[in-house]
């Protein structure tokens, strides 16, 4: 009985950690560039324990197949890079990738943070110039594909950003050269080495760090043709509605379910008591 009773309060903590998941996607459905999380159940098989000095006083805690016996069932998240629907909004500084796994770089207190946000802005470089530095809507800096941040003289007249993230400064005078400079644009191949960081942004954990160059691809030189982006248009929230409502439900339902099971395993424990 106290078995019963521990697997579904192993569960519902699980539950709920799922049901959070659910609610941050929803709270994000309507986020530029946000990429919702994908949850899934798997049977808790073994259960790790690390507190016995020696191997004698590990005899009794195995199961019949030599491995620990867990309870209850383990959450397991990874992020969807689903294309998201692109929204036209005729914007010079907005961009959007069509390509799922796609990411720019941009400057977070000395640490390289991804993102698909492409709602860019101008605004002054702090060398106090009149120069302006490519930035993102939180004041980040948006990096070129030498991660160098990428600054512009004021004295274009428009910006062109090309497919594949070429940023031509256009000249007011015909006779001037354009400013040129490339978007720092990274191919992520393995999603789940991501951590969210806020504000839309993505970071590597520290097993990507350590994996960086299976996880990244520099989309740059003979890459650079890979990049896709639409200049005017911005990628919305891959969130979809009603998956996230229906898998509320289901999740609401399962909590139910295993906490009424914990309140009939205790009427039975107090029914047994009183036999006793």
């Amino acid at each position: 009985m106290l078995r019963s009773m521990i697997t579904a309060t192993n569960t519902m903590s699980q539950l709920q950690k799922q049901l959070d998941t659910i609610g941050h996607n929803l709270a994000n459905i309507d986020t530029q560039g946000f990429k919702r999380t994908e949850t899934s159940f798997s049977e808790l098989v073994r259960q790790q324990i690390d507190n016995q000095p020696n191997e004698q006083d590990e005899i009794g805690r195995f199961g019949e197949l030599g491995i620990r016996q867990g309870t209850g069932a383990r959450l397991g998240s990874s992020l969807a890079l689903t294309q998201g629907s692109l929204k036209q909004t005729g914007r010079a500084l907005d961009i959007a990738f069509s390509v799922p796994n796609q990411f720019l770089q941009i400057d977070v207190d000395g640490e390289i943070h991804y993102t698909r946000d492409g709602a860019l802005y101008l605004s002054p470089a702090a060398d106090g110039t009149n120069r302006l530095m490519l930035a993102t809507a939180e004041g980040r800096p948006v990096l070129d594909e030498n991660q160098n941040p990428i600054i512009v003289e004021d004295t274009f007249k428009e910006l062109v950003i090309s497919e594949d993230g070429t940023i031509t400064a256009i000249p007011q005078n015909d006779g001037d050269l354009p400013q040129v400079y490339s978007l720092g644009v990274v191919q992520i191949d393995r999603p789940q080495l991501l951590a969210e960081n806020g504000s839309n942004r993505y970071r590597l954990t520290d097993l990507g760090n350590n994996l960086q160059g299976d996880i990244l691809t520099y989309l740059e030189g003979a890459l650079r043709g890979n990049v896709s982006l639409k200049q005017g248009s911005l990628e919305m929230s891959n969130v979809d509605l009603s998956k996230e409502l229906t898998d509320l439900m289901i999740s609401q339902r399962s909590y139910q379910m295993n906490a009424k099971s914990i309140t009939m395993g205790d009427q039975m424990l107090g029914l047994i008591n009183g036999v006793r």
